[in-house]
């Protein structure tokens, strides 16, 4: 509001003093008003509007809400963490079954070479002697021995994998349990769905909300990207939650594929030393078969040789009897006397000795002595004979022994048996 100057007449009647004072209170006026108006035009643009609280409170609401919101994609990030590292454990935990899997069939086996070490025990004693279906069995077990430490080391390692992915877990679950304490007010779900959602739902009605969580997780990741904050959404507490989570998982990734490497090497190990043993013993069943059919050959000849050892003895004995002649000598005939007619009428001329008598008496001593080792030649064909019937017998012992033992070995080879059954 303008002030106005208040002027006065020429011609005065009153003293001076007494217009002057008027004057000045006049002028001190109008300079009151000047600043009461320019204080109140100053007012109009400085002074709060008479809605403050409403707009304070409206400001403080969207504040708070921007927290949250802000919080809850924090919030999500970490869950979706969380996730990760509930899916890492369970894969983690299947590598472990796997391991446990591993070392029960390694125990198996290493039971299945002890039974069948025992087993060819029990082969004759003929047959225990030291052979190369020995040192596989012995290679074998060593391999399965190396095997199952290697096996049990690693699963050590999964097993201190597992206690720090839960670890990591827990401390995921206690920093979003503490930063969802905000979030009673508002939905814990993000408009739209998931992220993924963001950019595959094209709604029109829906974009309006994806619009909404798409800046909610503009805003957290701005919030992450400019580090964390001890009085924001995203803490130290939750960033070291989540790398100590990553990085747990990366080392679980790749324990996971050792673990998955050493169960494949040791599978095939346990195949490639499987088939050398089963080889071995089968080759040494061939070798026992072939030295049988030898021995069964021979046993034969042996036998015929024997059978051919009696019938000449029992020519040569009757030879022998011929030549002693009859028992009793009523038996003898005139032609077989020494002193028969035609005999008696040739010694008539001196120097007409026949040396028949000594020579019926030395053919006698060469059939006897004939006998005599015809009948030791049978003894030894006989003791021979023996000697093939038990060595055959323990051959057929052995071939029997390593049958079974080869059929037990691939009747086991599934592992689809309980440890201590009986073979």
């Amino acid at each position: 509001m303008a002030t106005k100057t208040v002027t006065m007449g020429t011609a005065t009647i009153g003293p001076s003093n007494w217009r002057n004072n008027t004057l000045r209170g006049i002028k001190l006026s109008q300079n009151v008003v000047h600043r009461s108006d320019k204080s109140a035009d100053m007012g109009k643009s400085v002074d709060p509007l008479p809605n403050l609280r409403e707009t304070l409170a409206e400001l403080g609401n969207n504040e708070a809400h921007g927290h949250f919101r802000v919080t809850r994609s924090v919030v999500f990030q970490l869950r979706e963490n969380l996730i990760d590292t509930n899916e890492e454990v369970k894969s983690l935990t299947r590598a472990k079954e796997a391991l446990d899997k591993a070392i029960e069939n390694t125990r198996k086996d290493i039971k299945l070479n002890q039974d069948s070490e025992n087993i060819r025990l029990s082969r004759p004693q003929r047959e225990k002697d030291h052979d190369g279906a020995d040192d596989l069995l012995k290679a074998e077990r060593l391999h399965l021995q190396n095997m199952k430490r290697m096996l049990e080391s690693q699963k050590k390692l999964v097993h201190q994998q597992l206690h720090t992915l839960d670890h990591a877990r827990k401390r995921l679950s206690n920093v979003i349990s503490e930063r969802s304490r905000v979030l009673d007010l508002i939905c814990h779900a993000l408009p739209g769905g998931s992220v993924s959602a963001l950019t595959s739902r094209t709604n029109p009605w829906t974009r309006r909300s994806q619009m909404s969580a798409s800046a909610d997780f503009d805003h957290s990741y701005g919030a992450m990207d400019s580090g964390a904050d001890p009085l924001g959404a995203f803490t130290p507490e939750a960033e070291s939650a989540m790398e100590d989570a990553k990085e747990a998982r990366l080392r679980s990734a790749t324990l996971r594929r050792e673990v998955a490497d050493l169960v494949n090497q040791v599978n095939k190990m346990q195949n490639v030393t499987k088939e050398s043993v089963n080889g071995g013993l089968i080759g040494k069943i061939g070798e026992s078969a072939e030295l049988k059919q030898h021995l069964d050959v021979t046993a034969a000849e042996n036998r015929h040789a024997i059978n051919r050892a009696h019938r000449w003895f029992d020519q040569t004995e009757k030879a022998w009897g011929y030549s002693r002649g009859p028992v009793d000598a009523s038996d003898i005939m005139a032609r077989e006397k020494l002193d028969r007619p035609i005999i008696k009428t040739f010694q008539r001329h001196p120097g007409t000795g026949l040396p028949e008598a000594q020579d019926i008496v030395k053919g006698g001593d060469g059939l006897l002595q004939s006998l005599q080792s015809t009948s030791r030649n049978i003894g030894l064909l006989k003791l021979a004979q023996l000697k093939l019937r038990d060595n055959i017998r323990d051959k057929k012992s052995a071939i029997d022994i390593d049958s079974n033992i080869v059929r037990m070995r691939r009747r086991k080879a599934n592992h689809r048996w309980v440890m201590g059954q009986a073979y």
